[in-house]
């Protein structure tokens, strides 16, 4: 079972299983400061966790929660109450912490979207110099979900991103390398980053020889955004 219809929730559509709620539907702006929203998720949690309460609920919060800067937000408030809720709700339950996921659509806003685009338009991108982010191939967050599935690693917080940050500039220089072109940047020096602990996942990347950053970044710009 299904809850959300975005990136995340599209990756399960053809490996759905009948025993699972993947609970992939909410707030996902961790700018958002409207109440409602935080309200409107809250209740369809406890609804569907009420009416299947003899699912494992894998709910897809955000590792948002260790960025300093946004200790105390509304945001990253409502994802902690919200694990809780399911902490101590739910029999079987399964909470995964994503970072930056990349794949196919998706919020227009999210990093590598917007630097894509920003590209194309041949537009002058802002560069914060000191600002790193976690990029995750979208396809490897459903692996990982499985593969914790079925070793039946269950009732557990789980940190689901990659072995190493990335800074900005890191990012635009791979992308650059990859299109062969020379970016607009203006470089601002600003910008900050959280570092992501992942000994759940770690050995996934290992045992698929993806540890090597550049060719991960590379093959997520080949599967998603070639010219």
């Amino acid at each position: 079972m299904i809850v959300g219809n975005g990136l995340i929730g599209s990756l399960f559509v053809n490996d759905d299983r009948e025993d699972i709620i993947f609970f992939a539907s909410g707030v996902s702006n961790s700018l958002e400061d409207r109440p409602e929203e935080f309200i409107r998720e809250e209740n369809l949690i406890r609804k569907t966790f009420e009416e299947n309460r003899d699912k494992i609920f894998v709910y897809f919060s955000t590792c948002s929660i260790y960025d300093s800067s946004k200790t105390g937000s509304d945001y990253v408030l409502h994802k902690l109450k919200m694990e809780q809720l399911i902490k101590y709700s739910c029999e079987r339950y399964l909470i995964l912490r994503v970072s930056n996921a990349v794949g196919k659509g998706g919020n227009p806003n999210l990093l590598m979207n917007y630097l894509i685009r920003s590209i194309r338009n041949n537009e002058t991108i802002n560069v914060h110099t000191k600002a790193t982010r976690n990029l995750i191939d979208a396809d490897d967050i459903k692996n990982i979900t499985f593969k914790l599935l079925d070793e039946q690693a269950l009732n557990k917080i789980v940190n689901v991103a990659y072995i190493q940050n990335y800074a900005i500039i890191e990012i635009l220089e791979v992308i650059e390398r990859f299109y062969g072109t020379k970016l607009d940047l203006n470089l601002i020096k600003s910008g900050s980053g959280y570092d992501i602990n992942v000994p759940d996942v770690e050995e996934y990347f290992v045992k698929n020889n993806l540890t090597n950053k550049d060719s991960y970044l590379c093959n997520i710009l080949q599967k998603y955004y070639s010219l």
